[in-house]
């Protein structure tokens, strides 16, 4: 796929610098803007040149929500139809329920939430409705001094997207999540990093150029596929009701990484020598998805 809403451009170090480009717009959402994530989260998955992935906006924004300007139904939704749970579970991917039920921003997170690569944000400027959702399935945020966030929905008589009824109370606390959504309002930078939705705010000349920093000391020397299946495994068995299953799942990766990569990784240890790994990412072992 050819990308007209977004960059993607990949460094010598592997990090990819994923753009969200409508900054005449403030980058504000599209179902295009859906359908181009989508296939880059799904792309940089299966790229072996791809170690780390950081998000940022291109201009003064971040992402400053669903464009409202579009013609008919603004979220792209198809309003013939009068679809039903069922609908949803039992027929998701077909074009019908896909495109005209699926909320595009909870399609973006999904991608995002599967990907092998860890994601850091770089929060430039205003990341408001979808733009704040779609931050909650990345591994670390970073935003700038001007950015401002805005879980607005209420606001607009509409109700959270994005996956992050079951996001955001997972970060921030269920108590916290709700003052968001009820107030809907706009809040700054300090606020984010008091409540911990950030992790730092940094200087809006150097959010990038720290953020791919971060990134590449994430991943440098580490086993692509220890990588991704960490990041895995600590969001889904993070959600299971029991031990039992992170026990299941961590029994299958630690036999087979040991057979791999874990064989370099305890050779070099023992050598006392930097690990050359050569497993990819794009080559998972057989257990995986285990879902």
């Amino acid at each position: 796929m050819s990308y007209e809403t977004i960059r993607y451009d990949v460094n010598d170090e592997g990090i990819l610098l994923l753009t969200l480009s409508r900054p005449d717009k403030l980058n504000a959402f599209t179902v295009q803007m859906c359908d181009e994530l989508v296939d880059a989260y799904r792309r940089a998955s299966l790229d072996d040149s791809v170690r780390a992935i950081v998000v940022t906006g291109e201009g003064r924004a971040f992402c400053a929500g669903m464009d409202l300007s579009v013609e008919g139904n603004v979220f792209g939704l198809n309003e013939s139809l009068t679809p039903t749970l069922q609908d949803v579970r039992e027929r998701g991917e077909s074009e019908e329920i896909l495109h005209g039920v699926r909320d595009t921003g909870g399609r973006v997170v999904l991608a995002m939430y599967e990907c092998l690569k860890p994601i850091i944000g770089a929060i430039n400027g205003a990341a408001v409705g979808v733009g704040s959702t779609m931050l909650l399935p990345m591994d670390f945020r970073f935003a700038s001094d001007k950015a401002r966030f805005g879980f607005v929905f209420g606001k607009l008589g509409v109700t959270p997207e994005g996956c992050s009824s079951w996001f955001l109370p997972r970060i921030v606390g269920l108590e916290q999540a709700m003052e968001w959504f009820y107030r809907a309002e706009i809040f700054d930078a300090n606020e984010a990093l008091e409540k911990g939705l950030i992790r730092a705010v940094l200087p809006a000349e150097t959010l990038v150029e720290e953020a791919s920093a971060f990134a590449a000391a994430l991943v440098k020397d580490r086993s692509p596929v220890s990588i991704g299946l960490i990041r895995q495994m600590l969001w889904r068995n993070s959600a299971q009701p029991s031990p039992m299953a992170a026990h299941e799942v961590e029994s299958l990766a630690m036999f087979y990484t040991s057979q791999a990569d874990g064989r370099e990784g305890v050779r070099a240890f023992i050598e006392k020598r930097v690990p050359s790994f050569s497993g990819r990412a794009s080559s998972m072992p057989p257990f995986y998805p285990w879902e």
